[in-house]
């Protein structure tokens, strides 16, 4: 039989990423997570974690991870239906992994109901798409929002529609570096932003106009920076449509190539057996989604994936 006790204690120490943090969530010493996380590793009869900064679940923990992750969320199931073995009457905390540009966008929009009316926190860890799905398979998330098609073992994935992106600069900016009009060649030798060493999005903007190699570019791991230093004329970047209507309405930014978007589809994974509250909020997001993203036609001229998804 399982001892929760010594899981949560992982759980703890995997999602507050370090023994310290782990110790005040869960109301004791650091010595007794420690202690926890021995007598677990005794139990199994190896490491549960890599002990690096912050700590990272070996295999074993990984599955371990898993099971307790899901363990919670059916948890959450019976103590709907048997009101007393909800002792604490806390709401339920779902992390969920998700990429930088739908939280800056459409995330807060399309869950804020579904929070109120199910009584859940959201625990939310910004990473990009690949970070995301390791995340689930490592058991630290029960559902993720990324640009890749197929689930980790045990989960399932589903198509919420596409995110669309527009190629963007100040007017200053393109008077400075195309004075005599745009020239494809040109935007290679002039500064990109990228949002960090992931982001292929320019990448495959550029291809798509049969540009490829090198370009010069500054990395901002940050969505809402991102637009900034494209306002400020530090250099052009491809840009969420939903997070810049504003500026293009008001000509603050202009598209580089007139109408030359780039879509990039966003699935939804979950776990299989995670529970009625990821069933609901899976529905709620695939009625809902539509309402900010724009169909995915999987077009040879769109992304795969692309920045921080």
């Amino acid at each position: 039989m399982f001892d929760y006790k010594l899981l949560s204690a992982l759980a703890a120490v995997i999602e507050q990423a370090g023994f310290e943090r782990a110790a005040q969530l869960l109301g004791l010493s650091q010595s007794a997570i420690s202690q926890r996380i021995k007598l677990l590793e005794a139990r199994v009869g190896q490491p549960v974690l890599v002990r690096a900064n912050p700590p990272t679940p070996t295999e074993i923990g990984k599955r371990l991870l898993n099971h307790v992750q899901q363990v919670r969320l059916l948890e959450r199931d019976l103590q709907s239906q048997v009101p007393a073995l909800d002792e604490e009457g806390l709401p339920e905390r779902l992390r969920v992994a998700l990429n930088a540009d739908s939280l800056a966008t459409w995330w807060g929009a399309a869950v804020g109901d579904f929070c109120a009316q199910q009584q859940v926190l959201l625990d939310l860890v910004v990473e990009d798409q690949e970070v995301g799905l390791k995340r689930m398979r490592a058991g630290e998330v029960a559902a993720c929002v990324c640009a890749s098609e197929r689930p980790v073992a045990g989960a399932r994935s589903e198509l919420l529609g596409a995110m669309r992106y527009r190629a963007l600069a100040s007017p200053a900016f393109m008077a400075r570096h195309f004075p005599d009009g745009f020239d494809a060649e040109r935007l290679a030798r002039t500064p990109a932003l990228v949002f960090g060493p992931d982001d292929f999005l320019q990448h495959r903007y550029l291809a798509s106009l049969g540009i490829t190699g090198g370009f010069l570019h500054h990395l901002c791991p940050s969505s809402e920076g991102f637009m900034r230093l494209t306002e400020a004329s530090i250099g052009w970047g491809l840009v969420p449509e939903l997070q810049v209507r504003e500026q293009l309405a008001s000509g603050r930014l202009v598209e580089i190539l007139a109408d030359k978007p780039i879509d990039v589809p966003l699935y939804w994974h979950h776990w299989r057996n995670g529970g009625q509250l990821l069933v609901h909020l899976t529905d709620h997001l695939r009625q809902h989604a539509g309402n900010w993203l724009v169909p995915w036609t999987g077009m040879a001229a769109s992304a795969a994936s692309g920045k921080n998804l």
